[in-house]
């Protein structure tokens, strides 16, 4: 295996940037790891090399993706634990039918898998009506990514009625996610976004008590408005299926419940 520039940082370095990430003091990481400050204090300055166990639990307190605890290993000796397979594995195939059968039960409206970086993996057949009027079609080439096509000048942005609030909680959730995974890949699409054309606010917003963002699409149907949930898999100790998440999206008013259900 090569060890690229990331994982070859010592280990003290990755753990420290982790700590500080999750604003935790070593005494604090120290108590939670059942471990003194003095010896933490020696295994982020390099005086003291982790065991093993040690770096999994540290890990583990931390709330180290599953990706980035294998770079944790990598850094500090020892192999890497979680395996990172394609959804077409064999070991996998009933993770994948559960993920399609979930897409499947979600019709008649759209719901989708995407990976940590919003790469399409897979979507039901009440997806691709909705992006039939993505005016570069290359953006919908593979690998797709989601957040590019509903943000981009040349995708879904032109249908989407309140574009300044939808890309406002795109921006949102990216960041969220960056706070979570320290993603160099993330960080690249959020710059990549922000150069995007900003619309102008809207004048009013469609009212949910202020409770979630909808995205209201204009369409040949008519303005169609959704909400959406995201489902993870609960234990996954794959790096593949730690990443993936179903977006599933539902009617936010009658008129668009009643537009999809129509034959």
């Amino acid at each position: 295996m090569i060890v690229d520039a990331v994982s070859a940082r010592p280990f003290g370095d990755h753990l420290r940037a982790w700590r500080q990430r999750r604003r935790i003091s070593q005494l604090g990481l120290a108590l939670d790891a059942g471990i003194s400050q003095k010896h933490l204090s020696f295994v982020e300055s390099g005086r003291s090399a982790p065991s093993r166990d040690l770096v999994l639990n540290l890990a583990e307190r931390l709330q180290v993706p599953l990706r980035e605890r294998n770079v944790l290993l990598l850094s500090a000796g020892y192999a890497p634990l979680f395996p990172e397979r394609s959804l077409d594995d064999p070991a996998l195939r009933r993770a994948r039918e559960a993920v399609d059968l979930v897409l499947r039960g979600h019709e008649p409206y759209p719901a989708l898998a995407v990976d940590r970086r919003w790469t399409l993996v897979a979507a039901n057949a009440a997806v691709a009506p909705l992006l039939a009027g993505v005016a570069d079609r290359r953006l919908l080439d593979p690998p797709a990514n989601v957040l590019r096509l509903s943000l981009h000048p040349q995708g879904l942005a032109p249908q989407i009625l309140n574009l300044a609030e939808w890309r406002a909680h795109v921006f949102d959730r990216v960041r969220r996610q960056i706070e979570v995974t320290g993603d160099a890949g993330l960080i690249r699409l959020l710059r990549e976004f922000e150069g995007y054309p900003a619309p102008a606010a809207a004048a009013e917003a469609q009212d949910f008590a202020g409770v979630l963002v909808p995205l209201r699409l204009a369409t040949p149907a008519g303005a169609l408005s959704f909400f959406s949930t995201t489902t993870v898999f609960g234990t996954p100790v794959d790096v593949t299926l730690s990443e993936l998440a179903v977006e599933a999206f539902f009617p936010a008013d009658d008129a668009t419940a009643q537009a999809l259900r129509s034959p």
